[in-house]
């Protein structure tokens, strides 16, 4: 995720970090070539090539903006629904370290603690569930111990198996009489909240949006930009390559945009910072729990934060 502060009317037109630029480059330096060849042709020998009115693109372009503009907004609605996700789990874990003080004077506080290791092991478990290359100082197997340890590696779905380990421990307490109907409903409550932010995440990465809308935009976007010079040759000559990289830049970047807001936890610079997160959620819970040597919280390096 891209954490800088606001460029101003001077660097706008020179920031490549975190710029879409670098991605759709390619196909703007095509396009600008083409039309300029285009020209060149139709300049040297004007009847060799078809020139058409200007009219037929602009409807086109307003109606190919007004894709672009839908595609976008799913696709910055999946990032956001993502990003609630993540903060619901962030109040969750430190809600759940909160809620489980009552057990702090039960057993020296040990049940309490294997709770809350597990909440960490949880949390980072469901950052590699989504994002393989997710980063930390640490990871779920450090937060795990003997069976629960082999128990998770065997699992197939491994967020959701610390979820089934921490509703066992609490039926256990609940069996010895450790904990009341009361406390027991509330701990196991926010665990199944914590089962319910695992499902819509993983909704929005198994469910991508529809290829055949994204392919149409595609080609439609290709299409438009490769025809555009024969609608300018005439009304713009020698300036209508100049013409054309804008129009390919913003159509171009809207859909290369979209792509990258369509994966939320994909590791890209425009992916949501699911292992910052992680680990200030690591963080604040060993805080709960009476932790002194803590790490300090993620920064963005060179403006990025993952």
């Amino acid at each position: 995720m891209i954490v800088r502060p606001r460029p101003n009317a001077l660097e706008l037109f020179f920031i490549l970090r975190g710029s879409i630029v670098p991605d759709i480059v390619g196909q703007i330096a095509v396009a600008a070539i083409l039309a300029a060849f285009i020209i060149f042709i139709h300049r040297q020998w004007p009847h060799a090539l078809p020139v058409f009115e200007g009219a037929p693109f602009a409807v086109v372009g307003i109606a190919l903006s007004i894709f672009l503009g839908f595609r976008n907004n799913a696709c910055y609605d999946r990032w956001w629904e993502a990003r609630k996700q993540w903060g619901e789990h962030i109040f969750l874990a430190r809600n759940f370290a909160r809620q489980t003080l009552i057990l702090q004077e039960i057993d020296g506080g040990v049940t309490r603690e294997r709770l809350n290791r597990l909440v960490i092991a949880f949390t980072w478990a469901l950052a590699k569930h989504l994002r393989s290359t997710a980063e930390s100082r640490s990871g779920p197997k450090e937060w795990l111990e003997g069976e629960d340890a082999d128990f998770v590696a065997e699992a197939r779905n491994r967020p959701d198996a610390i979820l089934r380990l921490i509703g066992t421990e609490l039926a256990r307490q609940r069996t010895a009489g450790v904990l009341s109907d009361m406390l027991f409903q509330t701990l196991d409550a926010t665990v199944g909240r914590m089962g319910m932010v695992q499902a819509a995440c993983e909704r929005i990465s198994n469910t991508p949006v529809p290829f055949a809308y994204t392919l149409l935009l595609h080609r439609t976007a290709y299409v438009f930009c490769i025809l555009l010079p024969f609608g300018l040759a005439d009304s713009l000559g020698w300036a209508t390559p100049l013409a054309v990289v804008l129009v390919a830049y913003t159509f171009f970047g809207l859909d290369a945009l979209s792509v990258h807001l369509e994966e939320p936890f994909a590791d890209i610079p425009n992916g949501l910072a699911i292992s910052a997160m992680a680990e200030t959620i690591e963080i604040n819970v060993r805080e709960a729990l009476g932790e002194t040597n803590l790490p300090p919280l993620p920064k963005a390096r060179d403006f990025i934060l993952m």
